[in-house]
């Protein structure tokens, strides 16, 4: 088995910026010189076909090709067929129910565990981790399990929001939401703000984007990390590829 390469993205498209752009540099240094095709996953979003093409001209900026999941004859071949691998953002109940509909949550274990560059956004992130009990989404649809990829071994919180002070709104805020989850899961979460991203290497995990990252831990406060911190001695390795 080779060592898992990973970029997880908060969020594919960030204030003043257009989509990608502000990970465009962190996405060729995942893929590099070797992947010339990219197999895009657009099971996140009800318009795969326009999703796909979105994806499609996007990567094409950075020369690579796309060839779209949805698309493909034979799923799992497909997956296993492909150089890297990129799950785009969207729902993520809709997009885990499809990859376990679809067969290709076990073959898409394999391939990265063999090596192969996944790239996720926003939900595409979320069912990267063991479970998906911690995205921000609504289950509009409901998948077999909450069982996800496992591509790490820790959770992560897309889109992370501070609390505002000045608000009136009175409803629970994320950090609370997150809290509530370790009352009843042990896995740590890191809640990733918008511009942050991290890259995992074999065991190592670095946060890298534009932003700080929160890590919230069972029995402590929340702490805070910038952007280059090494994390890997604060998170569990993945189970999957035990």
């Amino acid at each position: 088995m080779t060592a898992p390469r990973l970029l997880l993205i908060s969020s594919s498209t960030v204030h003043g910026s257009g989509y990608l752009d502000h990970c465009a540099g962190e996405i060729r240094d995942l893929l590099g010189g070797s992947v010339r095709r990219v197999l895009f996953v657009p099971f996140a979003l009800a318009d795969r076909d326009g999703y796909a093409a979105k994806a499609r001209e996007r990567f094409a900026a950075m020369g690579y090709g796309v060839d779209a999941l949805h698309q493909a004859a034979d799923a799992p071949a497909a997956v296993a067929a492909a150089e890297a691998v990129f799950v785009g953002g969207g729902n993520t109940f809709r997009l885990l129910s499809a990859l376990w509909a679809l067969g290709v949550v076990e073959p898409l274990r394999r391939r990265v565990g063999d090596g192969m560059p996944y790239l996720g956004a926003s939900a595409g992130t979320n069912v990267a981790c063991p479970t998906i009990r911690t995205t921000n989404d609504m289950p509009i649809v409901e998948p077999p399990t909450f069982e996800a990829l496992g591509l790490v071994g820790f959770q992560i919180n897309p889109h992370y929001l501070d609390p505002d002070p000045s608000s009136t709104h009175r409803g629970e805020t994320r950090e609370q939401r997150l809290v509530e989850y370790l009352e009843e899961n042990e896995r740590p979460v890191v809640g990733l703000r918008e511009g942050a991203m991290l890259r995992v290497e074999g065991a190592a995990v670095e946060l890298r984007g534009t932003a700080a990252a929160r890590l919230f831990r069972r029995g402590g406060p929340p702490e805070e990390h910038g952007p280059g911190s090494r994390l890997e001695g604060l998170l569990p390795p993945p189970a999957v590829f035990g």
